[in-house]
């Protein structure tokens, strides 16, 4: 099989029995790349996807294989299938896909992750919740560690997504107590790499999309509000750790980058690296946009052995790679793209 990512070497425990595997939300930026490396690894692969924002070119590359199933599907709705292990993937993660239909974000999250641990009760899988850093909302604790209860507004324009993973988290640890479900919850930290959509509305895409396109590069704020980003190759081969931990490390563990960059940051670099002569514009910071963001992965690192290893610059490289190929495509071609 041929790939353009997933060069370095993946943790060994990903080498196992071979085992039917779900990834919900397969087709997305993250579950396509964990749907190769599964593959690769000798595993028969289940692809569920409804497709909101999900692509079908991310996953085109894997259809030669016997081992690869898609099944479209929202996983609000109940479904029967049988397998070993369970990835919940399925959400829309970036602010205006899941703030465009808040209220079926709030069901992915919490009807998405109870049918899926109803099926991982029936069946004896083991399933991993991808939940993510926006639990600790706008932090009053830095760097977040995974002890620390988070600072989210119930109600704001960014709730459905934050309170509806929280929400999750609570529903996968009543079923691991309840039901004894083996369970693995990590809080994922912004990811960035080929495959990200150029509307995903991220920071990461939206300036590189801007850079090569001409765009003035939007910075919301200042630009000295600080995220940490994490390349997508390392935080597959977290997540691949993760599940295979001890039964008795349920979580919630950290995948993210500890090194922090401000936005301000972030724009000189993709300005440099695209060699783009778009200006820099200011706009109102959105509501309840955390100032601060950076993973405390003290607990990945003494449990999973895990840590990054993609520099910034690097994954950048990279993700510019994946846009400029893109862009250079047919219009036809990147309007389906899109």
């Amino acid at each position: 099989m041929q790939t353009s990512v997933h060069s370095r070497n993946y943790s060994s425990h990903i080498h196992q029995a071979r085992k039917r595997i779900l990834v919900a939300g397969g087709a997305g930026f993250l579950g396509s790349h964990l749907c190769e490396v599964l593959l690769e690894a000798g595993h028969e692969v289940i692809c569920l996807d409804n497709f909101s924002t999900g692509l079908t070119r991310n996953i085109t590359r894997l259809n030669h294989s016997d081992a690869f199933n898609i099944v479209a599907h929202d996983i609000v709705l109940p479904i029967e299938l049988e397998v070993d292990e369970i990835y919940n993937l399925a959400c829309p993660a970036s602010p205006p896909q899941y703030q465009s239909d808040p209220i079926h974000t709030m069901k992915t999250c919490v009807i998405g992750s109870l049918n899926l641990l109803e099926l991982a009760a029936r069946t004896g899988a083991r399933i991993l919740q991808a939940s993510t850093s926006e639990v600790y909302g706008d932090p009053h604790v830095h760097p977040q560690v995974e002890s620390y209860w988070g600072n989210v507004n119930p109600f704001g324009p960014r709730s459905c997504y934050d309170e509806g993973k929280r929400c999750a988290e609570t529903l996968f640890f009543d079923f691991h107590k309840t039901h004894h479900v083996e369970i693995k919850v990590v809080r994922i930290f912004n990811t960035y790499g080929p495959r990200m959509r150029p509307d995903d509305g991220r920071v990461v895409s939206n300036f590189v999309v801007q850079a090569l396109t001409g765009q003035d590069i939007t910075i919301y704020g200042d630009g000295s509000q600080t995220r940490s980003f994490c390349f997508v190759d390392d935080l597959i081969d977290g997540l691949i750790r993760m599940m295979a931990s001890s039964a008795s490390l349920t979580g919630p563990v950290n995948l993210g980058n500890p090194r922090e960059f401000t936005i301000g940051e972030l724009a000189e670099q993709v300005i440099g690296l695209t060699g783009s002569r778009s200006k820099i514009i200011h706009r109102p910071l959105p509501a309840d946009d955390p100032r601060q963001r950076r993973p405390d992965i003290t607990l990945a690192i003494q449990e999973l052995g895990w840590r990054p290893n993609v520099e910034l610059a690097s994954g950048l490289v990279q993700t510019i790679d994946h846009f400029n190929r893109l862009f250079t495509r047919t219009a036809p071609d990147l309007a389906e793209a899109i």
